[in-house]
């Protein structure tokens, strides 16, 4: 290490070490101690150095493809050099004094100003927006308390809810960043959930837990990010054994509106091809959507799908049946015979019609939803007295007395089906 008086100013003289040679051009330093002190001098070099170093380690985190990375790095520089980051719509309004200050602190090596510094000095490092998925990684660090004395398995169970939960609201909404959720977004997260506590597939407590990762996630990082946002994430839980419904779609309704020419064109293929099916067929949404080639049999002398635990859980051992296809649900199945693979591995099917429903007007009222279908179909059959057995084998519903027999052939139901079938 090398002080040297230069005019009445003593400065430190240092090659520059090798790591940081992408970042400065320079091949030696000159850092003014400002001091004429030769005492003064040495006790300031050590600190003059390690302050340098620091700034060539901001540089480096700097050079990435990492916003978030470019972003702090740019936070690290500013106050290496003695600044506050600021950005810089709030440099533009300081004190000219200040605003000078800033300017002046940019090192201009070879007499071009050193873009880092300015960027860090004038703030115009542009702040990174963090998405939900983003949230999740920032929040295994910062929630961190919560794991300590944990095993291995416990660390295990403690992650994957809150990863499932995640991916459910990303497959619903998507990976927006946090700034932008809305309150329309976390209602419809909570309306997928309401459709698959209808359905019998979880229960309120489930639907709950989900809510609540994703609130917690959400509000960790909003706080220890200090980011001060007003998260929409109140009053959406459910209450314990929840009953609510949602009411049928009249059989009017269903003729006149959702199966008028034309009015379901702008749903994608796959989405109205599960709509038109349901409508015979009473299936829950997700059953639909796991429905494969080997499950959908046209090719018989009865056309009918089979509701069977592959690749997913059934909601219990009722859930296991066969369905006939009639009408409208047996054409969708015609032009999808082997299955609807968009949907099948995906928690967005009820959203996206449910959305396209609203848009359109094709919601019969604003209680009503694409779940709305399945009561309807319930009704119909009660409409044309169809048996209790029948019916609740249709619907995948545990029986409240001994079931006897086998239960109606499938030709048997067929006919009866038909008879109601739009």
């Amino acid at each position: 290490m090398s002080i040297t008086k230069r005019s009445n100013t003593y400065h430190l003289r240092r090659r520059v070490p090798r790591r940081y040679r992408d970042v400065e051009p320079r091949d030696t330093v000159w850092i003014s101690l400002h001091t004429d002190s030769e005492t003064v001098a040495k006790s300031k070099a050590d600190r003059a150095w390690g302050q340098m170093i620091e700034a060539w380690e901001a540089r480096l985190a700097g050079d990435t493809d990492d916003a978030e990375a470019r972003y702090a790095a740019a936070q690290e520089l500013a106050r290496v050099r003695g600044f506050r980051y600021l950005d810089i719509g709030r440099v533009s309004s300081l004190p000219v004094a200040e605003l000078v200050e800033r300017v002046e602190a940019v090192s201009a090596p070879a007499g071009a100003p050193d873009m880092a510094e300015a960027t860090a000095l004038l703030g115009t490092a542009q702040e990174p927006q963090i998405t939900v998925t983003r949230a999740l990684e920032h929040y295994w660090t910062l929630a961190r308390e919560k794991t300590f004395g944990k095993s291995e398995d416990q660390l295990r169970r403690w992650r994957n809810p809150r990863i499932k939960a995640v991916r459910n609201f990303v497959a619903v909404v998507g990976d927006k960043a946090i700034d932008n959720i809305t309150r329309d977004d976390m209602l419809d997260f909570r309306q997928m959930w309401l459709e698959r506590i209808e359905g019998g597939e979880v229960t309120a407590n489930s639907a709950n837990k989900d809510l609540i990762h994703l609130g917690d996630i959400l509000k960790t990082v909003n706080t220890m990010k200090r980011l001060g946002l007003d998260l929409p994430l109140g009053e959406l839980s459910f209450k314990e054994g929840e009953t609510r419904t949602r009411p049928p779609f009249s059989v009017e309704w269903i003729k006149t509106r959702l199966l008028a020419p034309g009015a379901l064109d702008g749903l994608n293929a796959e989405a109205r091809g599960l709509l038109l099916g349901m409508v015979n067929t009473g299936y829950r949404p997700s059953e639909g959507a796991a429905l494969t080639a080997d499950t959908i049999r046209l090719d018989t002398d009865v056309p009918h799908i089979s509701i069977e635990p592959t690749g997913r859980q059934l909601k219990s051992q009722y859930a296991r049946r066969v369905i006939p296809l009639t009408g409208v649900s047996l054409e969708a199945f015609r032009a999808f015979p082997e299955g609807f693979p968009r949907y099948r591995d995906s928690a967005t099917l009820s959203a996206t019609v449910n959305k396209y429903l609203r848009g359109n007007g094709l919601l019969e009222t604003p209680d009503h939803s694409f779940y709305s279908l399945r009561h309807s179909f319930e009704d119909r059959m009660l409409a044309a007295g169809i048996d209790d057995r029948i019916r609740r084998d249709l619907f995948g519903h545990r029986l409240d007395r001994e079931r006897y027999g086998k239960g109606a052939s499938l030709e048997h139901v067929a006919r009866l089906v038909a008879g109601f079938a739009l």
